[in-house]
């Protein structure tokens, strides 16, 4: 079994052990827990095999957006990442040669019921659940909706601390716990109703929204409608992309620190954005080696603490880079990466191959805006806030709800002003991307015991400046923006090391030895990795080896799950050690030149395995429709529905010279989701697994 018993942030609850059969191999899940999750801790990752060639295929995005983790689940077609096991459950490989089952039989009709509220959200994310709790703050009838089992959205996959502002979006917290706080919120307000899983299939011409809950069709009609539907992750195209193993980092994170499974030993990552970079943390968090980390641009997207946080541990992060290819037979074996010349394209002599089981995809992220478009053509007065508006920060997200509940209130008229302005001000700062990196501050005092901020690049933070007693951390500017710097006395209370999200406060202190200093540093890999007395390695700010030390003392501070390592350091390295040395950098082996060649394999389109190479040919033949395109080659006519390929082929027609304006869009699909035919009408239906079930006792 897979699962991850100790955590340093995350502790596995007891939950009802649940078994079932994966073809006809018996497997033991937890209660509640998602089918792909189940199976990944069971050791399976091959869900299906594909009835054009029967390429193996496992999980992309386990948020249900794809349909890559198809299973057949007692008779039926199911996604794996959205549907939970359960005792008795029957699972099979999804192959293209076998036979379906019968789907089911029509025992009788029920009613659709229709409901009417003053505000319904779609999306129980950060920005949802902000608004919700700004609207049961006056009593609006709000009804909330999230497909998952519980809400949070993508803060409950968080386990680090966030940036951002305390005071307006719970800097120093745990994403984690944040999403516990924003759900307590909802229990305040009666005027809340909190529905979860929940699926929104549409939006109607009629101003009606169709929802999918427990089996039962509702159709909800709003008097104002919010858009909180977040983000889905971008898909890249190159050869061995559809691998089993190769798949999007919030799935990664789903598995990690949602179910506490490890699903992977060598892990090796595409992007360095946030994303990216925080996935990296987390994986080392979970024991799994991070082999290295890849970024096209000269530097990474992400902030330059969450870059150095992963840097100073071990892991190698390669600038100035882009994958190749990923190769294995039945799953990832290995990664190839090469270096990239100004107008990105491969070097040839650079290239470098990996062993690694695991390849996350973290290269960006497309806003859900489909339900806002749908609202919009219906004329309802419809808002959107979060990512599905502008791709941010979970921090930005929160700030961005809490406006839109505030020009919801104005639309309904429960208010009159409108939203300040300085509201919008301050969103924009939260919504800031990175600034310009500053050289570490020089030391200007001689204080027996001190804090060294390692945090040189502007970016909205200021958890340190709040916490500080004796506010001796100031930042240089008026805006959170700046950075922070040292400017009084310190009583050495590691509060500031404790609350800092990018883990980039230490604390030198000389009180007890004039000339060999101990250096406190935050660590949150793991409980009993780092004792009293070992030997450690330090790294600086950016991951400069700085030699060999010892551990004197290591302090658990467990309401805020994070220790304290104070290792023994000398006057020169004091103030710039700044975490512990975990992890020995890979180089990779020298590969072929020849595999910098474009791969027309390489699959475009996931669902109907439609390569590159076809959709080159088909628009070099003169299409510029997407629709026509979909007819001739079945690009974007799988189960996802477009979702994961649309953006892809958009960049093909560019590289292929088209010009933008050229190309006609996919015709939007009515659902958004894919549902039971039956749901439409309350029709209750029986699979062959319920018919056997109820004859099996005559």
């Amino acid at each position: 079994m897979e699962r991850i018993i100790e955590h340093p942030v995350l502790q596995p609850g007891a939950r009802a052990a649940v078994n079932f059969t994966f073809d006809g191999r018996p497997c033991s899940g937890l209660e509640g827990e998602m089918i792909s999750s189940a199976l990944y801790a069971n050791g399976i990752k091959i869900f299906s095999r594909h009835k054009k060639d029967s390429a193996p295929q496992g999980i992309f995005c386990a948020n249900g957006q794809c349909a890559q983790c198809s299973v057949i689940a007692d008779g039926l077609a199911v996604k794996s990442c959205v549907t939970p096991v359960r005792e008795g459950l029957k699972v099979e490989t999804l192959r293209g040669e076998a036979r379906l089952p019968r789907g089911s039989c029509l025992v009788g009709f029920g009613r659709v019921e229709e409901l009417e509220t003053d505000a319904l959200i779609i999306g129980g994310g950060p920005s949802g659940l902000a608004a919700a709790a700004e609207l049961g703050k006056l009593n609006v009838n709000t009804l909330i909706i999230d497909d998952k089992a519980g809400f949070g959205g993508k803060l409950v996959l968080q386990t680090h601390k966030f940036f951002g502002s305390v005071e307006d979006c719970y800097a120093g917290t745990r994403g984690i716990d944040i999403a516990e706080k924003l759900g307590r919120q909802l229990k305040e307000y009666p005027s809340v109703k909190a529905w979860p899983d929940a699926v929104c299939l549409a939006v109607f011409s009629d101003k009606k929204v169709g929802v999918l809950r427990g089996g039962s069709y509702y159709l909800i009609k709003p008097r104002t409608i919010i858009n909180a539907t977040g983000a889905r992750e971008k898909s890249l195209a190159f050869p061995g992309n559809t691998l089993p193993g190769v798949y999007g980092a919030g799935a990664f994170q789903t598995l990690v620190n949602r179910d506490l499974v490890r699903p992977a030993e060598r892990l090796f990552i595409v992007g360095g954005g946030n994303v990216g970079l925080i996935a990296a943390y987390h994986a080392l968090q979970a024991g799994i080696q991070v082999v290295g980390l890849i970024e096209a641009q000269a530097e990474c997207g992400g902030y330059k603490v969450h870059a150095d946080k992963i840097k100073r541990l071990g892991v190698p992060v390669h600038t100035r880079h882009t994958i190749l290819r990923a190769d294995g037979k039945d799953g990832l074996e290995t990664v190839t990466i090469a270096g990239v010349d100004a107008k990105f394209k491969p070097l040839p002599g650079t290239e470098k191959t990996f062993k690694a089981d695991t390849l996350l995809i973290a290269v960006g992220l497309n806003s859900v805006d489909e339900f806002h478009a749908q609202a919009q053509e219906a004329g309802m007065d419809s808002f959107i806030c979060g990512d599905a508006e502008e791709i941010a920060e979970a921090s930005a997200a929160m700030f961005s709800g809490k406006i839109t509940a505030h020009k919801v209130l104005k639309a309904l008229g429960v208010m009159a002003a409108p939203v300040p302005q300085f509201w919008f001000d301050r969103l924009e700062v939260l919504k800031s991307r990175p600034g310009a990196t500053e050289a570490p501050a020089a030391k200007n005092h001689a204080k027996p015991v001190y804090p060294v901020l390692h945090c040189c690049q502007e970016i909205p933070c200021n958890p340190c400046v709040t916490v500080c007693p004796k506010k001796s951390i100031q930042l240089s500017g008026d805006s959170i923006m700046t950075v922070p710097r040292f400017t009084g006395d310190c009583i050495g209370c590691f509060k500031c090391l404790l609350i800092c999200p990018g883990l980039a406060v230490t604390m030198v202190d000389y009180r007890k030895d004039a000339k060999n200093p101990s250096v406190a540093l935050p660590f949150e890999i793991g409980r009993g990795l780092v004792k009293k007395g070992d030997r450690v390695r330090l790294a600086g700010w950016e991951g400069a080896d700085l030699g060999e030390s010892v551990v004197l003392d290591v302090k658990d501070f467990k309401a805020e799950n994070t220790l304290i390592v104070i290792v023994r350091a000398s006057p020169e390295t004091a103030d710039l050690a700044a975490s512990l040395k975990l992890y020995p950098a890979e180089a990779g082996v020298k590969s072929a030149a020849e595999l910098s060649k474009a791969d027309d394999e390489t699959m475009i389109c996931r669902c109907e395995r439609v390569s590159l190479g076809e959709v080159r040919r088909a628009i070099r033949s003169g299409i510029r429709d997407l629709n026509q395109l979909k007819a001739v080659t079945r690009a974007g006519m799988g189960a996802c529905g477009s979702k994961t390929c649309s953006t892809l082929l958009v960049n093909i027609f560019r590289s292929e010279g088209v010009p933008p304006g050229e190309i006609t869009a996919f015709t939007k699909r009515p659902l958004f989701v894919e549902a039971p035919l039956g749901a439409f009408s309350g029709a209750k239906c029986l699979t062959e697994a319920d018919e056997k079930a109820s004859w099996s006792g005559f």
